[in-house]
Formats: C-alpha cells, sequence, structure tokens
C-alpha cells in the first residue's frame, strides 16, 4: 500500500532544508514557509436536475513579493486547502527559478470535473470566480488551467470576471482557448519545458538522445506532449501510464517497439484515459498502473500526481535509470529523495522541470497587455530560451556549491524571492 504524503508538510520540510543550507534570515523563512493569504469558499451550483450541490473552492496566495500570484486551478476530489498549499509554495519557486516577474499561488476545488455536465461545469466554473473574483485579478493573482481544467473552461472563467469588473479583462486568466485571449504553444508548452529540461541534462552528462528510453507516468497533458518531445528529440518511450475512469484504477501501456504517442493521443479522451480495447488491438500490453518505474529505461518522467515516487515505490526504479525528471509537481517524497541520491540518479526538480507552463502563461499574459499575439514558432523559441538558461543556473549552482539539483533550485529560487522582499523593504 502507497504511504499517504501531506504535500504541504513535504513542501515546508523541502523549503526548512533548504533555509537552513542558506543561513535564511529567520524572518524571512518564518514568512515563506506559509501562505500569504487563503481563501476558503462555498460554491453552489444549480446541477441539471434542478438540486443544488455546494462544492468547496480554494485560493491560496503563497507570495506576491515578485509579482502577482500565479497558478492553476486544479478539480480533483482529493483536493485539499494543503494539497493547494503545497502547489502555491512550489508555484512561487517555480517562477522565481524560471525568472519571470510572478509570485505563487494555487487553487482548486475538490470534485470530479468529468463526473458534471458540460452545463455542470460551466455554472461551477463561473461560480468560483464570483467568490473570489474581488481577490484576483491581472496585478493581484492570475489564475490557469491545471488538473481537472481545461482552456474551455478558463475562457468561462475570464468571461465571468469580465462581466463582475465591467470591462474585458483577458489577462485575469491563462490557459485560454486560442482566439479568446490564449498563447500559441500554450498547449504543449509543460510537456515540451520537460524534455528541453531532459535534453539539457544529457548533454551534461555526455547521454545521446538517439540511443535513450523514456518511461512516463500519466498520459495527460503534459505526458502527452513529454512523449511527443522525447520522441522529437530522437529517443523511444517505452510506456505511459493512464487512470482509467471506467475501472477506477491506474493502467500502464506500453509497447515492445516503444509507443507511437500520437496514436496513444488520438485514442485518449479529453480527461487523459486510454481506450485500452484499441490499445490491445494495435499491439500495445496493457500492465499494472505503477508498472512504468520498474521499466528498463535512462529517463523516469512522473508526470501525474504528487507521492509517487516515494520510499516504497523507489525501491522498484531500474538499475539503467540515469535521470528523474519531474512532469508532476511534488512526485518524489524526501525519502526517495534520500535513494535517488544515494544511487546517483540525476533529478530534475519540478519547479524546473515543468515551468513551461507558467512560463507560457506569463507569455500569454503579456501578449495579452499588448494585445498583439505571436506565432507557435517564436512562444516555443522564447521558452527554450528562458527554461535552457533556468537549467543551467540551476545546475552551475549545483556544482558550485556541491549539492543535489533540487537543493541547488531552492537555493535559486528562493534567493530571488529573498531579494525581493529586501528591495520591497519587508525585512
Amino acid at each position: 500500500m502507497t504511504e499517504q504524503i501531506n504535500a504541504f508538510q513535504m513542501a515546508q520540510a523541502q523549503f526548512d532544508h533548504v533555509a537552513r543550507l542558506l543561513n535564511l534570515d529567520p524572518q524571512a523563512a518564518e514568512m515563506l514557509r506559509w501562505p500569504t493569504r487563503e481563501f476558503r469558499f462555498q460554491v453552489p451550483v444549480r446541477m441539471d436536475d434542478g438540486s443544488i450541490r455546494v462544492f468547496f473552492g480554494y485560493r491560496v496566495q503563497h507570495s506576491d513579493a515578485r509579482g502577482p500570484a500565479k497558478g492553476g486551478i486544479r478539480f480533483h476530489p482529493s483536493e485539499t486547502l494543503d494539497t493547494v498549499r503545497a502547489l502555491a509554495m512550489w508555484m512561487t519557486w517555480k517562477t522565481a527559478v524560471a525568472d519571470i516577474p510572478l509570485g505563487g499561488g494555487k487553487g482548486g476545488v475538490a470534485v470530479d470535473s468529468a463526473s458534471l455536465s458540460i452545463g455542470e461545469q460551466e455554472r461551477l466554473c463561473r461560480g468560483w470566480i464570483r467568490q473570489i473574483y474581488r481577490n484576483i485579478g491581472p496585478r493581484q493573482d492570475v489564475p490557469a488551467p491545471d488538473v481537472g481544467t481545461n482552456p474551455r473552461m478558463m475562457g468561462w472563467m475570464m468571461d465571468e470576471y469580465s462581466r463582475l469588473v465591467g470591462e474585458y479583462t483577458p489577462g485575469v486568466i491563462t490557459g485560454k482557448p486560442v482566439g479568446g485571449g490564449g498563447s500559441l504553444g500554450r498547449t504543449e508548452a509543460t510537456g515540451f519545458g520537460v524534455v528541453y529540461n531532459i535534453r539539457e541534462a544529457m548533454k551534461r552528462l555526455d547521454i545521446k538522445p538517439e540511443n535513450s528510453i523514456a518511461a512516463i507516468q500519466g498520459f495527460g497533458n503534459v505526458a502527452q506532449y513529454a512523449a511527443i518531445g522525447f520522441k522529437n528529440l530522437g529517443g523511444k518511450v517505452a510506456c505511459v501510464s493512464y487512470w482509467d475512469r471506467d475501472d477506477q484504477r491506474p493502467y500502464t501501456v506500453s509497447h515492445k517497439d516503444g509507443i507511437d504517442p500520437e496514436f496513444l493521443q488520438s485514442i485518449t479522451d479529453v480527461y487523459g484515459t486510454i481506450d485500452k480495447d484499441k490499445a490491445r488491438d494495435a499491439g500495445y500490453q496493457i500492465e499494472d498502473g505503477m508498472a512504468w518505474i520498474s521499466k528498463e529505461a535512462d529517463v523516469l518522467i512522473p508526470a501525474a500526481l504528487e507521492g509517487q515516487v516515494n520510499a516504497e515505490t523507489v525501491q522498484n526504479i531500474h538499475p539503467r535509470v540515469k535521470i528523474l525528471a519531474e512532469g508532476a509537481n511534488g512526485p518524489t517524497t524526501p525519502e526517495a529523495d534520500a535513494v535517488l541520491q544515494e544511487r546517483g540518479i540525476f533529478n530534475i526538480p519540478d519547479f524546473l522541470c515543468n515551468a513551461g507552463g507558467v512560463t507560457v502563461s506569463y507569455f500569454e499574459s503579456v501578449q495579452n497587455d499588448m494585445n498583439f499575439y505571436w506565432s507557435r514558432e517564436e512562444v516555443l523559441s522564447r521558452l527554450d530560451a528562458k527554461l535552457t538558461k533556468a537549467f543551467h543556473d540551476v545546475y552551475e549552482m549545483a556544482e558550485r556549491e556541491k549539492v543535489y539539483m533540487r537543493d541547488a533550485a531552492y537555493m535559486v529560487a528562493i534567493d530571488k524571492v529573498v531579494k525581493a522582499m529586501e528591495l520591497r523593504g519587508w525585512l
């Protein structure tokens, strides 16, 4: 049985460890180990059958020292205030390590959005905005999509906010549909960003992509484009995993010749559930949900939920693995981190590895402000340059200070946030 992880306690433990390494001012440490603001509110929704169902929504603003809070809205049945707190804290480090002028926030609702009709989803999205609109905005806090939400939902939320404030305000939300204030390149940004980081790590470790195999957990947006990006890099993807909504359990989908991510995309619904019958017909093997972690591969990419690489599962990692690239937020527990370090597995920490999404979200906000939109090629080129520099800043910190990559990423990020706090006279 997988251990239960309190994500916020894990985020605080990671921060406390690096605060000690940095000899961080205790006052700064106390301010940064807790969110600046937290909101918890009811969202009553009229269901299709006429009944009213009450959902609970959250928004946590961890830090706005470097700019408006920034972070997604997650619709997931297991959403809690602590998961939102952790994700908000990680967003602060993510925007800082990518060197974009934003802070960290996160929101959510405890709901399985796939269980709602389109009309119920829209009413929930608009209700969430009505409860929090006074505390978000282009210069306060800019939400975005996350697990269980999508560009169409962001369009509804942007529209509701614009109605409430009385003016068209596309910059209040990012991840909107293209043509409705969204940016080209946003859909693939996080997954491609994972691969840009892997590419740079391979250069440093003298690993040839064309001789490499990756195993991926998940097949949502991030995992899909990480798989496509890794294949474009010249590597082979052994497997992906997914959550089957019908069976209510995870599966791993593999192929002896490597998966074809575009084919699997074509038989996957909007919630990341692969049609396993069509996969079998195409020669794919359907395995246990955690089989991905034990595959013979050079690169592991956990791109699902937090706490998946833990004290128990880390023992199953194949000896061939050289890189663990965290496409998900908080996928590796501190106990598993210790094992990775002991085994010499190179870790690309989540808030560096998956910073592609928030970086292009920032580009989207810039385009909204200018009312001028870039081509897909320009967006992805700017993203590649931004993340390549971020990777090397962290790698060089790790080499200089002789520390683990996660610690180095925290050092880079925390230093930037504390400097901003000092410049604003908070310390």
